[in-house]
């Protein structure tokens, strides 16, 4: 602890150095208070940060925690959202450029260097996870390409490319598409260098790529990019409502970076890693996987039918009738069922074995249904009416009523799931091998599930009151 104690201090001293060039602080105060968070955040997640990945998501966390109760003040922002009161959603926004700052100075670097730490004791200790760099780098640049095709789509439908060939004194098409491609390998092998020890199961993969993501945007299109091409930084919410399409694409980004990794992660470890002839496993993976889509359809049946009343209220049945050229609202009800079925069969399929616990359960839950947001409303629903989707601020503001619905979705869909896999699962713990096989399957104490639930589903939330 000493040692992390007196790692963290110079760290947190230089990011409130930073902050102060940023015209936030003073160097006085901006030194000071670096100092104070990191020690803080030692004392407080020393123990759970054990990797680089692990303290990054950590470092995040505590750093919006810190703005919520500081700067922002989060009883303000909750009664803003009330009529009458955008006042003290002005307020919160002003102090917006605060939160940059604290990601970027106080929490990233203080949780990389936390993790950095304590990452070689863990590394000592007997049946530790080796550290693979080709791996990392290979997988996670792969997983990157994939994501950054993705990304590509809205960049040509905005002409981005002419802009981000700029960064290398060029205006050519074809340059900014190589570039773009080159950054996101880069930032795909960074996932996998920060979280390869971390990745145990799709869905959580999915969370830190939802968190990753996030965590690039404020550096890179409204920091980096900047400075890059020698203009001052603009932290202000507004330049970040001019920017809200680039966020929506770098949550895309990390959720096909986060799914892709962890597919070619253990497709990589079992075809050259893993090898255990003798001891069998409780049920065949076939057999595991199609309980897991009978369990997610009927969850996601339950939580659709919980959905129902604010979807037909807010998007009206007829109009999700049209998806098939219909205006029945029967035809409606049936594609809204149909579709939440499907989406609890992508749940049970990514989330199995994730939850310990119905808490946990329902926490991953919140975090997918703030993904199906992103993911339906915004992009999915505009493209199968046969329109062109747009992540624009105006967009997200018509589509926001929404929000709630696809998180109650979420949480009811989990809970069910976590349901049935819980009765299955005290079912196998009869067999004492199994239940030797099930505690391997557990997370460490150092997970940092819990900090992606705050930082990722908490941001991604409050980003959009701000920002809408």
């Amino acid at each position: 602890m000493k040692r992390a104690i007196l790692c963290v201090l110079p760290v947190g001293a230089a990011g409130g150095a930073l902050l102060s060039l940023a015209g936030l602080v003073t160097p006085i105060i901006g030194m000071s208070l670096g100092c104070g968070y990191g020690l803080i955040f030692c004392l407080i997640a020393g123990r759970r940060v054990t990797t680089p990945g692990g303290g990054l998501l950590w470092g995040l966390a505590f750093a919006l925690l810190f703005w919520l109760v500081g700067p922002a003040a989060i009883g303000l922002l909750f009664v803003s959202t009330l009529p009458g009161s955008t006042m003290l959603l002005d307020a919160v926004r002003v102090r917006f450029p605060d939160l940059v700052g604290y990601i970027l100075f106080f929490g990233a670097p203080l949780g990389i260097c936390l993790g950095t730490v304590n990452r070689f004791p863990t590394l000592q200790r007997v049946g530790a996870d080796k550290f693979d760099l080709s791996r990392a780098a290979v997988v996670g640049g792969l997983a990157g390409i994939v994501g950054g095709w993705a990304f590509s789509q809205w960049m040509a439908k905005v002409n981005h490319f002419p802009l981000i060939a700029g960064l290398i004194h060029l205006s050519s098409w074809n340059a900014g598409v190589a570039l773009h491609f080159v950054f996101a390998f880069i930032i795909g092998a960074s996932f996998g260098l920060f979280f390869q020890r971390d990745v145990r199961g799709y869905g959580s993969s999915l969370g830190w790529g939802l968190g990753y993501g996030i965590f690039w945007w404020f550096l890179g299109p409204m920091t980096i990019m900047p400075l890059w091409q020698g203009r001052s930084l603009d932290w202000s919410y507004q330049h970040a409502q001019e920017l809200y399409g680039s966020l929506v694409g770098h949550i895309v980004y990390g959720l096909i970076v986060g799914v892709i990794y962890a597919a070619v992660d253990r497709l990589w470890t079992a075809l050259f890693i893993e090898s255990d002839p003798i001891n069998r496993q409780p049920e065949a993976p076939g057999s595991r996987t199609l309980q897991s889509v009978g369990w997610g359809a009927l969850a996601g049946l339950i939580g659709g039918l919980v959905f129902l009343p604010i979807i037909a209220a807010v998007s009206g049945l007829t109009t999700i009738a049209g998806l098939v050229g219909s205006t029945a609202p029967a035809i409606g009800l049936l594609i809204h069922l149909l579709s939440s079925g499907l989406i609890g069969i992508s749940y049970g399929l990514l989330f199995e074995r994730e939850s310990p616990d119905f808490a946990a359960g329902i926490a991953w839950g919140l975090l997918y249904g703030l993904v199906w947001w992103f993911v339906g409303s915004l992009t999915l629903f505009p493209i199968l009416h046969g329109l062109s989707f747009t992540w624009t601020h105006e967009a997200a503001a018509h589509a926001l009523p929404l929000l709630v619905g696809h998180l109650i979705y979420g949480a009811v869909t989990a809970f069910v799931f976590l349901a049935f896999e819980r009765r299955h699962r005290d079912w196998l713990l009869l067999d004492p091998r199994f239940a030797a096989r099930l505690g391997r399957l557990r997370r460490p104490a150092g997970t940092p599930a819990p900090a992606v639930w705050f930082f990722a589903s908490g941001l991604g939330v409050l980003l959009q009151i701000i920002l809408t």
